[in-house]
């Protein structure tokens, strides 16, 4: 007689199966190829993006602060990597008086064509829906500007959350006795408030850009899957990059723009993965329940 398996390696034999799935899937719809596609229009429309960010909210914050936050959050996107942006962000806005009206028109569709390749990579990924679901194109077209609007409030939400952490951590408690400082809770609120705003983006990014609608559940999934997997995928890239690379070697001048187009394709590449868990477990057969077969 043959025994069951247990939960546990029941589990895990799905899990796994589900795992190659994934691989085969994202492999099949080109997935490498639409991270290129996707890290190549990041890298020639992040600077644009920040810059029409900090115009726009610079009335209202302090640019020091701002650049410190950026500088900050840049790093979840860029490890070791956002000094080189923020640096020529400040030198841009050391000319500012060069804006006018044809150069914002230049910003406003340079930093709108990563969402516009996000969508059609996206497509590619949730290719199933496309039979039952249509988007206008005039939806598709102001899609990238609302986001922009919402990275922006974002933005000055966080700057404004940072500023407020960091002085709580100069704040010290008495407890029992003994003079504790708030730094370390401070800085753990940080990181916090980055994971929390990264893994809320990626749901949002799930939800929206795919046509049809996707249920919250199914982009929260799919927005933390991609959120660890990135946090993880980072702290390697960085370590990397301190300890390993020899980039500035081979490229000499070309090594921040190499360093940040890599770093865009495994961002690129994790986000899709993703979106490819989103799309087979929307995909899955459905059990019938026992009431459905019965005539």
């Amino acid at each position: 007689m043959r025994s069951n398996p247990s939960p546990i390696l029941a589990l895990t034999r799905d899990s796994l199966q589900f795992v190659r799935r994934v691989y085969t899937t994202f492999m099949q719809n080109q997935g490498l190829l639409l991270a290129g596609a996707i890290a190549y229009y990041m890298l020639l429309s992040i600077l644009p993006l920040l810059i029409l960010l900090v115009l726009a909210l610079s009335p209202f914050l302090p640019e020091e602060q701002l650049l410190s936050t950026l500088s900050r959050y840049l790093d979840l996107m860029a490890p070791g990597l956002a000094d080189p942006l923020v640096e020529q962000l400040a030198k841009f806005l050391g000319h500012r008086e060069v804006t006018g009206g044809v150069l914002l028109a230049t910003l406003l569709f340079s930093s709108s064509l990563t969402f516009t390749v996000l969508e059609k990579s996206l497509a590619t990924i949730f290719h199933h829906r496309i039979k039952t679901h249509r988007r206008h194109w005039v939806t598709s077209a102001l899609i990238p500007y609302a986001y922009i609007l919402v990275i922006g409030a974002g933005l000055l939400l966080v700057t404004l959350a940072s500023g407020a952490l960091e002085a709580l951590g100069t704040r010290e408690i008495n407890v029992l006795g003994h003079i504790r400082s708030l730094e370390g809770t401070a800085g753990a609120l940080l990181y916090a408030v980055g994971l929390g705003g990264e893994i809320l983006l990626l749901s949002s990014i799930y939800m929206v850009m795919p046509t049809g609608h996707l249920s919250w559940r199914h982009a929260l999934v799919g927005g933390i899957t991609a959120g660890l997997l990135w946090e993880l995928t980072r702290h390697l890239l960085a370590w990397f990059f301190a300890t390993l690379s020899k980039v500035g070697v081979l490229y000499g001048s070309f090594a921040t723009a190499i360093s940040l187009l890599l770093s865009f394709e495994i961002a690129a590449t994790v986000l899709l993965v993703g979106a490819q868990v989103i799309a087979l477990y929307e995909q899955r057969p459905r059990r019938k329940s026992p009431a459905s077969g019965r005539s």
